[in-house]
């Protein structure tokens, strides 16, 4: 046995010895990764710049407002368009490309109108009839009815056909319906021209019926963009409740730790039953009604979510789902319950430190606010960016007699330019938005290296909090006697000691996990560009791939955490912190596998107790079941729409209360494994430990080795 520990040491490295000297943190420490640290610095430095020449190209009232084909915005005071709010697309279904999400714009030519169209109309009916006026207000400004039939639709100056449109989000889209007044030839539909041409406009129809899902999508888009507007001021309501209860929650722990995580664990499973209990008197009371026996598969997608919670089959699919998840944690409670004690402990330990610390409650403020500069850095680089096109104006004359014809002109100089002369048939018309310079040519890389800083950033902001935390904690745990040993200020002094000294370190990690994430950005990229190829072999390499990147993100993220732990003890650098502590928690596996993934579950039963009942109470809100001081909920397009979002920011919020307990429990549980391996309990080498958490821990590690010397 001795010459088998021996190995296994030697194997994942060395143990640690005693050393008199060592109380806690050092202070006295040198700057890490300096040359991860300027590379930083040029990076940030870069990504300013890339900012800057992005504000001064981009516009973003281009998202915002619609603009026209001479990049004049819509109903805009000041502007000769004030008076005309709405777009018009002379060819909506140019709109149908999934690269208009990205461009922003529909390569056809576009006005500005006071209203949209109401009528089905055909620029050849409409020319010999009293409509002729209604129709030429959605030619182009200053059309003249001067030119025949063929070079007006030739030249663009008129739409060929009206459809009746509805506006939405300020423009102007079709409702396809029966048309009247369409000249039917077999079954296409058809219109002439003023030589007796006869133009297919089938196509149109079924154009704008394949762009359907493309406006379906903004329909839906808008219709949230409506319910958020309504119910934003309850959505912060509920999440104002889900603080508050975190922040309870969490100073009930501080002084009844092991009472509140058996009535945590109580009410989630209450909470859960509640789930199924409501699930089955849903699934009870559709029986009879008519339609709800359709089945899911029958009723495919619809943008309209509400239609399922009226079906039979939903609510059993909600009912097993939620039957499951309560099976599985009644499981885990019953067979890791002798650790479940354990944790508590080790919960207890991480009270008292946060108690002697209770600033540290406060510090997810300071990363939550951080990274909001970063993600309203990156999204306003990235729309500026996105908004950075200009309109791109083309000759568009006759093929075989023009030989300038394709090329960029201005239409403000080409009735007067040379090119016009050579051309006289020819027309100076927008082309699509777009650039031709170098700038233009460098946006797809721009938006790569903005979304890999965003990442590197957002990363090292996390890092930093961990970095902090870490130091206080651990300046605690290594206080002889509590809390007398105390520094004064533990969170400012870790905090300080992590930017002066360690900011190339964090850095470092910080870009691992960039790199990591944003080559899963671009597979994703590459996985939506290969669905259209029938492949098998390709789509089998890209989820073998994405599989392997999911991972190796999950462990580096395990390996930076608890190497931040130890640059904050030790001051070492990133790789030497990173080898100690994996070689520690690989000398110690057994106590991982019990101690730091049972408090993870426990915690997360915090997690999930927070966000049901705040969920349960805003679907009871929202759904109009309840009033809150004489109040009911707005008229919502999709109620699901607040509850989802008060359910995710619940649970980033009681995220942000918890990390400080996990972080606590993973930094007290690193120096409880160092303290083993410096000290032995004797009164030359006290443990650091609390009387308490030594009881618990080594009788249960006692337990352990029994049991491993038993099987062997």
């Amino acid at each position: 046995m001795g010459g088998d520990r021996q190995h296994y040491y030697g194997k994942h490295g060395t143990p640690q010895k005693y050393d008199p000297t060592f109380k806690g943190p050092i202070y006295n420490r040198g700057c890490t990764d300096i040359i991860c640290c300027v590379f930083l610095l040029l990076a940030i430095v870069g990504y300013v710049a890339v900012g800057i020449i992005a504000w001064t190209h981009g516009d973003p009232r281009k998202v915002i407002y619609p603009t026209d084909s001479r990049g004049e915005f819509c109903g805009q005071k000041g502007t000769k368009n004030a008076n005309k709010p709405f777009l018009f697309y002379f060819n909506i279904v140019k709109c149908a490309s999934p690269l208009v999400l990205l461009e922003f714009q529909c390569p056809t030519p576009q006005i500005c109108v006071e209203k949209c169209p109401n009528r089905y109309l055909t620029y050849l009916n409409a020319r010999s009839s009293p409509d002729f006026e209604y129709y030429k207000q959605f030619c182009v400004p200053g059309f003249q009815n001067n030119k025949g039939v063929a070079e007006v639709l030739r030249d663009g100056d008129c739409p060929p056909v009206l459809t009746p449109s509805t506006p939405l989000a300020q423009r102007c889209f079709p409702a396809i319906h029966a048309h009247k007044g369409v000249l039917m030839v077999g079954n296409a539909t058809t219109y002439e021209d003023g030589d007796g041409v006869r133009k297919n406009i089938t196509e149109l129809v079924e154009g704008a019926k394949k762009a359907n899902g493309v406006l379906e999508a903004r329909q839906l888009a808008m219709r949230i963009f409506e319910d958020y507007t309504v119910s934003w001021y309850w959505i912060v309501i509920g999440l104002v409740i889900a603080m508050a209860m975190s922040l309870l929650f969490i100073v009930l722990l501080r002084f009844l730790a092991g009472i509140m995580v058996w009535v945590m664990i109580v009410m989630v499973i209450l909470v859960l039953g509640y789930g199924i209990f409501h699930c089955y008197m849903e699934y009870a009371r559709l029986r009879g009604e008519a339609g709800s026996d359709i089945s899911l598969v029958d009723l495919g997608f619809q943008t309209d979510l509400r239609v399922y919670l009226h079906l039979r089959q939903t609510w059993m699919a909600f009912m097993i789902i939620l039957s499951i998840l309560e099976v599985i944690i009644i499981l885990l409670l019953i067979f890791l319950r002798k650790r479940i004690l354990i944790a508590i402990a080790l919960i207890k330990e991480a009270s008292r430190a946060v108690g002697y610390v209770m600033c540290s409650l406060l510090y997810p403020l300071v990363t939550f606010f951080l990274l909001c500069l970063c993600i309203a850095y990156w999204a306003s680089t990235a729309v500026f960016l996105s908004t950075s096109n200009e309109a791109i104006y083309k000759i568009f004359g006759d093929v075989n007699t023009c030989p300038v014809n394709g090329k960029t002109c201005s239409p403000e100089t080409f009735p007067s330019s040379n090119e016009s002369r050579l051309c006289p048939g020819a027309h100076c018309q927008f082309a699509f938005y777009g650039g031709e310079s170098a700038y233009h040519r460098a946006l797809l890389g721009l938006q790569i290296f903005n979304a890999f800083m965003f990442f590197w950033l957002a990363n090292f902001v996390l890092a930093l909090g961990q970095v902090t935390l870490a130091g206080a904690f651990a300046s605690y745990y290594w206080a002889l006697n509590k809390p007398d040993d105390l520094p004064a200020f533990p969170l400012f002094s870790s905090f300080s000691r992590a930017l002066r000294y360690h900011t190339g370190s964090l850095a470092f990690g910080a870009l691992i996990l960039a790199i990591v994430q944003i080559i899963r950005v671009m597979l994703e990229y590459l996985d939506q560009r290969l669905k259209a190829a029938d492949n098998k072999f390709a789509k089998f390499l890209m989820t073998c791939l994405k599989c392997c990147f999911w991972c190796l993100e999950k462990f580096i993220r395990f390996l930076n955490r608890n190497a931040y732990i130890m640059i904050a003890i030790y001051g070492t650098n990133f790789c030497t912190s990173a080898k100690n502590a994996f070689f520690l928690l690989m000398r110690n596996i057994i106590r991982v596998a019990v101690l730091d993934k049972v408090t993870d579950f426990l915690f997360l039963l915090g997690k999930l107790l927070i966000v049901g009942s705040v969920g349960i109470l805003a679907f009871f809100f929202f759904t109009h079941r309840i009033r809150i001081i004489q109040d009911t909920a707005p008229p919502l397009n999709y109620y699901w729409v607040p509850i989802l979002t008060v359910i995710i920011g619940s649970y980033m919020i009681a995220h942000g209360f918890f990390s400080v307990y996990g972080m606590c429990v993973d930094t007290l549980f690193l120096c409880f494994c160092e303290d083993l391996e410096r000290n032995d309990g004797s009164q030359e080498r006290p443990y650091f430990m609390s009387p308490e958490l030594r009881d618990i821990l080594l009788k249960g590690s006692a337990e352990e080795g029994k049991q491993a010397e038993v099987e062997e």
